[in-house]
């Protein structure tokens, strides 16, 4: 099995970076792998802490419409040129967080992807050079209130909601290319996504050479590849998975979001 990299969190709030055992015990580093951290001698039991994202990303730089099928279901042509937009930060949780569904939404969408995770500065790279810069890989869902997506024009409200880029749950330094991604709701055993990853219009070191050409890219980063045909509605109440062949799965739950009071 691939080494796992994992970033959880201690009953009394500490923060590390480490690799999971299969045991789910986790032999910490003295800092984060893409910094070249180094394993030290504490190790956590499997009850004691947390799984937070794997990263904390300055930002999440996603690609639309990246996958021919997908563009034909959202009746637009695909792009001749990878077609970004951002999510902030604060969407991040980690597997088995709440997406939490927004009253300004009548229509909120799942969108499982491969997310990858940069390891190094990455401005005005080739896509040689891209790919050198791309550490490791994980699992995303873009959660998208699709309503809004098309009311607003422009998508950062649709993509940006707290909650909306579950990420995780590790991340692995390898993905194989014919990797399967597939999306489940709740208990079916039919995916309501399926699709192979290098089905993938423009290619992950593409994607980052491009971005890199416009947004400087940091250790930590994340980039989301976009998604494949087969998006739809989540309800109050609804399980999504996301798995990806060699990686493991990204589990959901969603909940109605109550605006907090002051």
């Amino acid at each position: 099995m691939a080494q796992r990299y994992v970033r959880v969190q201690t009953a009394d709030g500490q923060i590390y970076y480490g690799l999971l055992q299969l045991s789910r015990e986790v032999r910490v580093l003295d800092a984060p792998p893409w910094l070249n951290g180094q394993l030290t001698d504490l190790e956590l039991l499997a009850e004691s802490y947390s799984i937070l994202a794997p990263c904390a990303p300055s930002k999440v730089v996603a690609v639309g419409k990246n996958y021919a099928d997908h563009a034909a279901e959202m009746g637009t042509p695909v792009p001749e040129e990878p077609l970004l937009f951002m999510k902030p930060s604060t969407a991040v949780i980690a597997t088995d967080g709440i997406i939490l569904y927004p009253p300004q939404s009548q229509r909120v969408d799942y969108e499982g992807e491969l997310a990858l995770i940069i390891g190094d500065r990455c401005v005005d790279c080739t896509p040689e050079q891209a790919q050198g810069k791309i550490w490791g890989y994980t699992i995303a869902n873009d959660v998208t209130a699709r309503d809004l997506q098309r009311k607003d024009g422009q998508w950062t409200r649709a993509k940006g909601f707290d909650t909306f880029c579950p990420l995780g749950p590790w991340i692995v330094r390898d993905v194989s290319p014919g990797a399967r991604l597939q999306t489940f709701i709740n208990d079916a055993l039919k995916p309501v996504q399926s699709a192979f990853i290098d089905q993938m219009v423009f290619s992950p070191d593409v994607l980052v050479s491009y971005i890199s050409q416009a947004i400087t890219l940091l250790p930590g980063d994340v980039v989301l590849t976009g998604t494949p045909e087969g998006v739809g509605p989540l309800q109050v109440g609804d399980r999504v998975r996301v798995e990806i062949e060699g990686i493991g799965y990204l589990n959901n739950t969603v909940a109605i979001r109550v605006p907090e009071t002051t």
